[in-house]
Parts: structure tokens; sequence; C-alpha cells
């Protein structure tokens, strides 16, 4: 693991400035303490990122559990849902024992895509207000860390009609297009001139730049307010630090609510987990394949830590995971130094991460969704064809339009087993013709032949002429379905009425009477 700290530390600084932000924001969005999105991240990075089986992989709340964990902290209270949190922990456990980490493979790779893509286009829509300096309120200072909650066209038309009617902070705005000049030079220049430039990360130096820019110009007309800054939690002593932790109610282990929340928790995060896996996996320039089965258990584990001191649900985050890759992260080690600096940070130096701007983070945070949703991505997929552009587009949007990451991912899901139900039943694999002369066509069965195929198969039965020849060539089918068994015999009553010839070709030889077509077809169904 230590074999490419030059470049995992790097890294890991860089995630650590995506990380901050994103926990205080979740854990906001979520109705809980602020605290607890910090421990959830920590946790995260050290527990899950060790036990991990993923290179690249980064761990922290999850954004797309934030309805259902405001959901659950309002009905069952927070000490509740921190054990419901647990119980979820556990379950997560009793998955990968059973090992189910394979259900993320049962995933187009158009819909992974299709999530990549909502995902940065919603990073960049989020960052739009904080960029400007646009809001003013305390919540809305975290509000565009949270994927999968708020409405992000309603917001989108808010930022907008701000922008025009020139509602912005001109030294929010200045300070980030000085962030974005930074990291632009810092990544297609000057991290190609030297090593010292690829150990000091540009990210790093925004923030520190951004830093410097808040302390020079407090109280001038340039200046940043304290909305427009980070706000961590600052203990005044060693017992207010211990006093923001958290313990579970075990007192209500036996009460339905709390267990039905675990299972759900669970659930969620699991499939969140395995589909982020998936998608790393793919932005993995070494493509290092994770073992999902094992990816369940370390992520079990973090939940139930997570749960027994007060943290938040977690997964695996394809926002910190990407920003590791494309910094230059190669080993697990990353994402455990960034859940150490996490814990570090919140120790040390909580009043120095108070005068980071918003907008500064927004600007890291512009970089990573661009490269998530590269319009480039969109002309490849609408080149693959209709079969891939369809499942990516159902993903995207709904993700887009409502913020909901699950929704986008179900919907996307649909429409790609759609289009394979349409391929099969267009007839593109499982029946091959040949027209030749005098009327002769030959026709192949695939080797299994299901019910999705008999509308195919029945118009190109009804579709022969009469006084025809129809060789039917079973040699490679191992299954017929019932259904297509029907539509066989009831295709020979028809043949005889119009004059058609039939020859079954099959392993055990040649079949030319039609009484014996139905008795075979019944071994074949039976077998």
């Amino acid at each position: 693991m230590f074999k490419s700290l030059k470049k995992d530390l790097p890294a890991s600084i860089v995630v650590f400035f995506v990380a901050l932000p994103l926990c205080l924001g979740i854990a906001l969005a979520s109705g809980a303490p602020l605290f607890s999105g910090l421990i959830a991240g920590i946790v995260g990075g050290i527990v899950v990122g060790a036990l991990s089986g993923s290179n690249i992989g980064v761990s922290g709340p999850a954004a797309g559990l934030a309805a259902i964990v405001l959901i659950a902290i309002t009905s069952l209270g927070y000490k509740n849902f921190l054990l419901a949190v647990v119980i979820g922990g556990v379950i997560q456990l009793i998955f990968g024992i059973l090992r189910l980490g394979i259900i993320g493979y049962f995933f187009p790779s158009s819909v992974i895509k299709g999530m990549l893509t909502g995902i940065g286009i919603i990073i960049i829509l989020k960052q739009i207000r904080f960029f400007f300096g646009m809001d003013k309120t305390v919540q809305g200072d975290y509000e565009f860390l949270n994927v999968g909650w708020n409405n992000l066209i309603s917001g989108l038309l808010q930022d907008i009609n701000a922008l025009i009617s020139g509602n912005i902070s001109v030294g929010a705005t200045l300070i980030g297009l000085v962030a974005i000049g930074i990291l632009l030079l810092w990544s297609n220049v000057l991290s190609k001139k030297g090593k010292i430039f690829q150990l000091i990360q540009g990210p790093l130096v925004a923030v520190v730049v951004g830093i410097v820019y808040y302390l020079s110009t407090k109280g001038g007309d340039f200046g940043l307010n304290q909305s427009q800054l980070v706000s961590v939690p600052v203990p005044d002593s060693f017992d207010s630090f211990m006093g923001q932790f958290s313990f579970p109610n075990f007192e209500v282990i036996a009460n339905t609510e709390v267990w039905i929340t675990g299972f759900t928790i669970a659930l969620v995060a699991s499939l969140e987990t395995l589909l982020c896996v998936e998608a790393t996996d793919k932005l993995d320039p070494h493509k290092n394949v994770t073992p999902t089965n094992r990816e369940l258990l370390a992520q079990g584990t973090g939940n139930i830590i997570s749960g027994l001191i007060g943290g938040l649900p977690i997964t695996q985050v394809i926002v910190r995971s990407s920003a590791n890759i494309q910094s230059g992260g190669e080993t697990k080690m990353s994402a455990i130094i960034h859940g150490f600096f996490l814990l570090i940070s919140i120790i040390l130096i909580p009043n120095l991460l108070n005068q980071i701007p918003l907008a500064v983070l927004a600007a890291v945070l512009f970089i990573v969704g661009f490269k998530l949703a590269k319009p480039s991505t969109f002309k490849a997929m609408f080149s693959l064809g209709w079969k891939q552009w369809l499942p990516f587009m159902a993903t995207v949007m709904p993700m887009v339009i409502t913020g909901d990451l699950l929704l986008g991912i179900g919907l996307g899901l649909a429409v790609g087993i759609f289009v394979i139900l349409l391929k099969n039943f267009q007839n593109s694999h499982f029946l091959h013709k040949e027209e030749g002369n005098e009327g002769k066509v030959k026709m192949t069965l695939a080797e299994e032949v299901t019910f999705f195929n008999k509308g195919a198969i029945l118009k190109e039965l009804d579709s022969l002429p009469p006084n025809s020849f129809l060789e039917l060539n079973v040699t490679g089918t191992r299954y017929l379905d019932n259904d297509i068994i029907e539509i066989l015999e009831d295709f020979i009553l028809k043949a005889q009425e119009r004059n058609i010839n039939i020859k079954l070709i099959s392993q055990r030889g040649t079949v030319e009477n039609p009484e014996s077509f139905i008795e075979f077809f019944k071994q074949k169904i039976t077998a």
C-alpha cells in the first residue's frame, strides 16, 4: 500500500477538501447533527478504506440515503435511528457472507455511464449559487452538496434569476474564478513541468489562496461573509468535543420500525455501493476489479462502527472516488489518509477550516463534475445507437430533473430491460431465416427459445406462402418454452391445410412425419 505514497498523499489532500463539505452538507440535508457527517467520513476513510478491496474507492456519508435518513430521524428520533444504522450494517455483513455482491454486475454499462454523467451534471448545477456567492442562508450553504433531495431545476431557475438580477457576490465570484484558473493551470500545464507540481496539488493551492484572499479582504468591499465560508463545529474543550458523539438506544431493539429502517438502509446502501464500485472500476485507469462481496463486508463493518458512535450511514461515494482517480490516487492509502486528515482537522484546526471560501470548493467540484459529464460522453453514447442512448438518457434525465439518484438508476434499468425484450421480440438472434429456390425456407432456432420470442416466431411462420417447404433446424436448441411448443403444434396443423411441407432437423436425426413432430417437441420440453 505504501509503494505509491507519493501519488496517494497528494490525492488524499484533494479528496479531503472534496469530502469535508460533502460530510457537512449531507448531514444537514439529512436533519442530523453536522458532526455526524464528519464521523461517517472519518469511519468511511479509515475503517472502510482499510477493509475494502478497492484501490481507489472512497466511502463516506451517503447522499442517496439523505431522504430516507431524514424521514427515519423524524419518525424514530436520532438515537433510535442510530440503532437502525447498526442493524443495517449487520444486514450488510449477512449480504456479503451470502455473496450477494454479484447484483451490481446485472446493471447495463449504459446505466452506469448515465449515473456518472447525471451525478456530474448535478454537481455542476449545485455549485452555481456558491460559486457566485448568491445564497446567504445557513441551510443554503450546504444545500448544493446533497445529491438526492432537492429539485434541481427549481434551484437552477432561481440561480439564473439571481444572475440576471445581479444578485451575486463580487468577492466570491472573483476567488471562484481565480480557483478555476489555478486548477486548470495546474492540471494542464504545471503538472507536466516538474515533480513538485505533482506533489503539491492544484486544489490545495486554490484553498490556500482562498484563505489568504478571505483574510486580506476581510471587512472590505470585496470581502466574504460567514455564510460564504465552510462551517465546521468548533468545540471549546475536550468535554464539548466528546459531547458531540451520540450512542444508539438499544432499548428499542424489538421495535419493528427500527428493523424496517435498518433493512432499508442496508438494501439501498448496498445497491448504491455496488453501482459506485462498478462505476469506479470503469474509471480506474489500471482497470482493477473490486471484490464486491468483500466490499459489502467492509461497508457493513463501517456502518456498524459509524452507528455506534453517532455517525450517518456510509456507502462508497462516486464524487470522492472520481476525485481520487483524477488526482492520481493508486492505492487505498489515499482513502485512509483522507480519513485521518478529517479526524486531525476537526480536532486541531477547525477555525482554519472555517476560513475556506465555499466558492473555492465549488470550483474544485466544477472540475470534478465536468470530468464526469463531458460532452464527449454524450457524443460517444449517441454514436453507439439507440439501444445504448435510450437507457443512458433515461438514467440521466430523471436524476437531473428530480435530483434522485435511485429513481434515475431504476428508470434507466427499466428502459434497458425493455430494449432487451424488444430486440428479442424483433428476432435479432434467436431465429435465422434463409429463403432458397422453389419456395424452400430454412429456419434455425437458437440454444434457448422462450416466450419472449413467440411473437416474432409466430410472425415468421404465418408469413410462409402456401405450397412452400420449411426446413426447421433445432440441432443447437437446448430449451424450448411451452409457449413455443404450442405455436409449433398449431403451425403443424395450419401447414397441412396450406400444403406446407416441413422437415425437422435435430441431433437425433431428421423428422419429416407431421405426427412425429408433436412427440419430438414434447420430449424436448420435458428434457
